[in-house]
């Protein structure tokens, strides 16, 4: 039996969840967490995306600190470095959230996977 369109969309939530962040301080990863923690048990496929979520949401906070450390350590020549995490973060969600709709598990690069 495959996935259901429930149980997709409610994956493709937890990637798009994320976006949140663009709007609310760490929305980003506030939304993504809610949306694993309440589903996670009666779900499966929303178990593995939204803990997918959470912890990408969570290296690229992680990245986005860092670059403003170095920002700020090199009296702001650094600071356009801070654009990044956020930039590669949307285009990687919307990817996510698009593989999570046709019912397949996706893998962040370079996330840090602290839940498991």
């Amino acid at each position: 039996m495959g996935i259901s369109q429930e149980e997709r969309n409610m994956a493709m939530f937890c990637h798009l969840g994320s976006l949140a962040g663009y709007v609310l301080p760490l929305g980003n990863l506030l939304l993504p967490l809610i949306l694993w923690l309440v589903n996670k048990d009666k779900m499966p496929f929303v178990n593995d995306q939204g803990k997918e979520s959470v912890n990408f949401q969570i290296s690229i906070t992680i990245y986005f600190l860092a670059s403003l450390v170095v920002g700020f350590l090199t009296c702001g020549w650094g600071l356009p470095l801070a654009l990044l995490p956020p930039i590669f973060s949307l285009v990687m969600a919307i990817i996510a959230c698009l593989e999570a709709n046709k019912g397949i598990a996706y893998r962040y690069p370079l996330c840090i996977r602290l839940i498991n």
